[in-house]
């Protein structure tokens, strides 16, 4: 199978046993790099006891993975999904081939891959912390980013979504929470560059080019932010082309409709960011995110809420920004 050609490959092959006969057959399937590894690969692995060490090491690896956590609930079924399964999904079918039963194209989603990665920390923390490096170099300079893109051709999709930029922060926060590492702050990664999104252009897939500026994942974050403080006439953040739930992705693709959901995802936020500002010393933005926080808040209670289905009952429960 070669590149540009039908995604398919087939293998046949005849086996002829004896009575009470075994036999052992190693099927290799690989990618390399380099095409003239591909012998020496081939001639280790065509040795049975080779293949079959690498394959017992294979199973070690993952099985000191994914028992790092361990789940136990009354329910048996829900410990063989949970203890191991899906943690191993995760990884392999979300982040390793990004795909799955509603997306199998092969691109990394900004906010896909990312939310994929959270999980991860309870395991394996540097996977979430590769994962947000990995992102923030398709983050554009004016703050923006990739909403999905493939590295094989380094093309992707420039969009109006206003969430996606937000989850390296969030993906940030949760990382230096659980992990104390502060140091990520200051690992330093390129944008990409290209030509912004026309008036009534809600869109564009092209190659966008890395860029010659690169900046501390501290300095992302604040990018991000920054692009995202675009607040309507409730003073709730506007959706722009789409937020999280795709159901509302032309609410707000005339430059005027708003997000409840965005505007309790960019306050939390806030929030945290703030909180692990203080905890760094980096306090130049802390007084600015926490008045739009707090503004923020009074626009999420006043304007975000149907009080009369609350009074009813109908939602069960009366929840605020605190």
């Amino acid at each position: 199978m070669h590149s540009g050609n039908p995604s398919c490959i087939a293998i046949q092959f005849e086996i002829e046993i004896e009575p009470y006969e075994d036999k052992r057959i190693v099927i290799m399937l690989g990618e390399e790099a380099e095409k003239g590894n591909i012998p020496n690969m081939v001639n280790k692995y065509k040795n049975i006891d080779t293949a079959m060490e690498e394959l017992k090491k294979e199973k070690e690896y993952w099985n000191k993975l994914l028992r790092t956590l361990q789940i136990k609930t009354p329910v048996e079924s829900m410990d063989i999904m949970l203890n191991g399964w899906v943690m191993y999904q995760t990884i392999v079918s979300r982040l390793y081939a990004r795909s799955g039963y509603y997306q199998s194209g092969g691109a990394y989603g900004f906010r896909d891959q990312l939310q994929d990665a959270l999980s991860t920390k309870y395991i394996a923390k540097d996977i979430l912390k590769n994962q947000i490096i990995k992102h923030s170099k398709h983050q554009f300079e004016e703050g923006d980013v990739e909403h999905w893109w493939h590295d094989e051709t380094k093309r992707g999709i420039r969009t109006r979504f206003s969430d996606d930029l937000l989850w390296l922060v969030y993906a940030v926060c949760e990382y230096v929470e659980f992990t104390g590492d502060y140091g990520i702050l200051d690992e330093e990664t390129p944008y990409i560059t290209g030509n912004p999104l026309k008036e009534n252009e809600d869109e564009r897939y092209d190659l966008y080019e890395e860029s010659t500026i690169s900046d501390s994942i501290y300095k992302h974050c604040i990018r991000a932010i920054e692009k995202s403080l675009n607040f309507g006439e409730n003073g709730l953040p506007k959706i722009g082309s789409g937020d999280w739930n795709d159901g509302f992705s032309t609410v707000g693709n005339k430059g005027t409709g708003e997000s409840v959901w965005l505007g309790f995802f960019l306050y939390n936020i806030l929030d945290k960011f703030n909180n692990i500002c203080k905890e760094a010393g980096r306090t130049e933005y802390i007084e600015k995110y926490e008045n739009i926080k707090n503004a923020l808040k009074v626009a999420l209670n006043k304007k975000a809420w149907d009080r009369q289905m609350v009074q009813k009952g109908i939602y069960g429960y009366k929840r605020r920004a605190r």
